[in-house]
Parts: C-alpha cells; sequence; structure tokens
C-alpha cells in the first residue's frame, strides 16, 4: 500500500480497535494505542484478558464492541489472523491492519473481497509519525 493511501485511511478513519493491546506498558501494541490516543484516535481495546487498558473499557472479541469499528489493527501472529480478520468482516470495519511482521494473504483476500482495505507488515505509529505528525 503506497503512502498516499495510508495518509487518506489515518485521516480518514478515526475510531480504531487494537485486538491484542496489552496492559504491559512495555508492550509494542500499548505504545502503539497510547501513541494513537495522543493524537487524537479514539482506540477500543479487544482482548479477553483484561476489563480495562489505557483507562478504557477492554471488550474480550470485535463482536462485543459497541458502535461501529472503523479499523481493526491487529497485534496477532501471522498464523492467527484469519479469524479476527472474519469477525472484521462481520462488524463491518472499513480496514483490517496488520502490524509489523504480520502477513497472510488469504486472510487480506478475503477482507478486500469483502470490501475492506488491508494493511500488512505496517504499523500505524510508525506510518502516522511519517506521513502526519510532521
Amino acid at each position: 500500500m503506497d503512502s498516499v493511501a495510508l495518509k487518506r485511511i489515518l485521516t480518514d478513519y478515526r475510531r480504531i480497535a487494537v485486538v491484542g493491546l496489552s496492559a504491559k506498558e512495555h508492550r509494542a501494541s500499548h505504545q502503539v494505542a497510547q501513541y494513537l490516543l495522543a493524537h487524537g484516535y479514539e482506540v477500543i481495546p479487544v482482548n479477553p484478558a483484561y476489563d480495562e487498558v489505557l483507562g478504557l473499557p477492554c471488550y474480550p472479541s470485535l463482536a462485543a464492541v459497541p458502535g461501529p469499528v472503523e479499523i481493526v489493527d491487529l497485534f496477532q501472529r501471522s498464523e492467527r489472523v484469519l479469524p479476527f480478520v472474519d469477525d472484521a468482516i462481520q462488524i463491518g470495519a472499513r480496514v483490517v491492519w496488520m502490524q509489523l511482521d504480520v502477513v497472510h494473504e488469504e486472510a487480506a483476500a478475503k477482507a478486500r473481497a469483502a470490501g475492506l482495505e488491508v494493511v500488512m507488515d505496517r504499523c500505524p505509529k510508525i506510518e502516522h509519525a511519517r506521513l502526519l505528525a510532521g
């Protein structure tokens, strides 16, 4: 995905479910979510291990999130993303974003076929800093 498309996604969509968000401050998911919150995004923690992360209610699944989700940011290993992509399709998300080193072509093709945009092997924190924060 090129820089123009990434910039459009990060500008147009502001409600991001972070799947696998950890309450542990040293984890990348936690740092990315903090960055997104600091830059005006609405972050929705999704992790069945927690009731709250970053002072926000944490949901056990994407299906449990109230209201629409625009971006589903997946902090999951590549081999685990397909069910989350299915969930993203079910809830009507607009974008599936797979974090750095997360690539799953079958899941990406399925998401695209359902009308979702797909970002793979990229981090929204890095892309936002590169494209919008300068």
